[in-house]
């Protein structure tokens, strides 16, 4: 009996498309995790995110909220999960390109556990920007950071990002 065995490789099948691969020293640092998750949240048209990759930065019951602090969306406050977020990044909208850049952020931690805000530009594949803060939570166990929840809003008229957000650590 002769037994051939196949290596499954996920890069082979993209047939020239370019996958991101994951920064596994980014997972032993604060900054380094939040950085981590822009880079793999951005990407440009043709190019396929790692969404494994994206996956490992978060605990599996991790949450994803908006707080719409614009008049003209019903909903104010909406929470999804990582598995409904990575959908919505499938969107037509993400899939024709988009960036998300750190401006700066402020780091709070403590016996395990840290807070970020991190404040950021995103850019769409039409050259549209907007800006923000995203609050990332996040515990450190098994030598390494997890994501537990990110929560994150946009910056208004009324509302601008305070510059001691803005500041790079």
């Amino acid at each position: 009996m002769i037994l051939v065995f196949f290596c499954f490789n996920p890069l082979m099948i993209l047939k020239g498309q370019e996958m991101m691969l994951p920064d596994t020293n980014a997972l032993k640092t604060v900054n380094g995790i939040v950085k981590e998750s822009l880079r793999l949240i951005s990407s440009e048209k043709g190019k396929t995110r790692n969404w494994e990759a994206l996956r490992n930065l978060f605990l599996p019951t991790a949450t994803f909220t908006v707080l719409n602090n614009n008049d003209s969306i019903p909903q104010p406050v909406e929470t999804i999960t990582l598995g409904e977020f990575i959908n919505l990044m499938h969107n037509e909208y993400y899939e024709q390109g988009y960036f998300e850049y750190e401006m700066g952020n402020t780091v709070d931690e403590f016996n395990g556990i840290a807070n970020v805000f991190q404040s950021f530009v995103g850019k769409d594949s039409e050259g549209k920007e907007e800006r923000g803060i995203n609050s990332y939570q996040l515990v450190y166990f098994n030598k390494r950071w997890w994501i537990a929840d990110l929560l994150w809003t946009l910056e208004t008229n009324k509302a601008k990002i305070p510059k001691k957000y803005l500041r790079k650590n």
